[in-house]
């Protein structure tokens, strides 16, 4: 049977250094490694291997490229597959600004199946930190964090996608109130995720995890948004519309949009970019828009076999006799948010009635500011 792999994430080195060693002190002769990415951007890595016990083994590991990527593929999933038959559970201590879904992927995969299996996914937070680390701009190079060199992502971007991507989150430290703030933040940009604490930690031995399904979890596509939600000062706001929305208009309102929210995420569409199904993807005042494929609206019906069943039915769940599966939902949180003016604004980007009856071959001639963005993206 294969051995079962939990990856522990996180930002808040403490929380995941506590999350592991409860994890080894709860399964007997379960083994944990981790990769100390801090010479990364040299080409060198350090490996760990511990146990209950403590430490094991260390090497350094020499990339031919430092990246996270080189890491898993050249150093990790072997060192995996190696550890398996000796071991009643692997644990993966992933570094501060790994995201785990690129391991997931990587370890969830044919080659290995039969050795390994992933189990579970948790991404350990700092109770105290939280709050205040997910409203921060800061890049990761300028806090010491990269996973590799030239790495240009935010802190707060890394740490949202740490919090909605696992199977469960586990809170370390901070007192009474820190935990009660955290899970509240938590209830608003992760609210179907359990919420765990180190004494208290989730099974992880469990069947098989589908990296393929935790993806569908955040894709733009199939993503499960959050609800209209209110905890004392922090909301959380849903627009919907079927309408196109104007492309210099929404690019107006984009400042705005994203310095009075601290989280935004979701998909939406252009009125000259009908076929394609966009992402926005926003956090501590860094807002990214990309095209994420087309809307099942624009292909033939014979194309729909090509896309997974999660993305079909996610289409027929929001069909619309004239628009299909095209849609605005856009989900924004922020301490004291105003639900009603935020969908004012919203609203005031889409198409007028007017401008709609012109159909598309007035669309497409419309001043278009993310035309470099999409390009740039779809370039990269």
């Amino acid at each position: 049977m294969p051995t079962p792999v939990v990856l522990v994430a996180g930002l808040h080195a403490a929380a995941r250094t506590a999350t592991v060693e409860q994890l080894l002190a709860e399964h007997p002769g379960s083994l944990a490694v981790h990769h100390d990415l801090r010479q990364v951007t040299h080409g060198r890595v350090r490996r760990g291997i511990r146990d209950r016990t403590g430490v094991l083994d260390t090497a350094e590991v020499h990339l031919a490229h430092g990246c996270v990527t080189c890491t898993v593929r050249e150093d990790l999933l072997p060192q995996l597959v190696a550890l398996a038959p000796g071991a009643t559970l692997l644990i993966v201590d992933l570094w501060d600004s790994v995201e785990p879904r690129s391991v997931a992927e990587a370890i969830d995969c044919d080659e290995a199946r039969e050795t390994v299996r992933l189990a579970a996914v948790l991404t350990a937070l700092d109770a105290a930190a939280l709050p205040d680390d997910i409203t921060r701009g800061e890049r990761l190079s300028e806090v010491g964090r990269p996973a590799a060199a030239g790495d240009q992502r935010y802190l707060a971007e890394v740490l949202a996608r740490q919090l909605e991507y696992p199977t469960a989150l586990v809170l370390h430290g901070g007192d009474a109130d820190d935990r009660e703030l955290s899970r509240t933040v938590l209830a608003h940009l992760a609210p179907l995720t359990p919420v765990h604490t180190v004494a208290a930690l989730p099974p992880v031995t469990g069947t098989h995890v589908c990296a393929g399904e935790l993806a569908e979890r955040v894709d733009p596509a199939t993503s499960q948004l959050p609800a209209d939600t209110q905890t004392d000062e922090i909301v959380t706001t849903v627009w919907r519309s079927r309408r196109p929305l104007h492309p210099a208009r929404l690019f107006e309102a984009v400042d705005e949009l994203v310095t009075e929210s601290v989280r935004s995420r979701g998909r939406f569409w252009l009125a000259n970019h009908p076929g394609e199904l966009l992402a926005w993807d926003a956090v501590a005042g860094i807002v990214s828009v990309e095209a994420a494929g087309p809307w099942l609206a624009a292909l033939p019906e014979a194309a729909w076999d090509l896309v997974s069943p999660a993305r079909r039915l996610a289409a027929d769940l929001d069909w619309h006799p004239e628009r299909g599966d095209r849609v605005q939902h856009l989900v924004f949180t922020g301490p004291d948010l105003d639900p009603g003016r935020f969908r004012a604004l919203l609203d005031s980007c889409l198409l007028t009635q007017e401008e709609e009856q012109e159909g598309p071959d007035a669309w497409v001639r419309y001043d278009d500011p993310f035309a470099p963005i999409l390009a740039i993206k779809e370039n990269a």
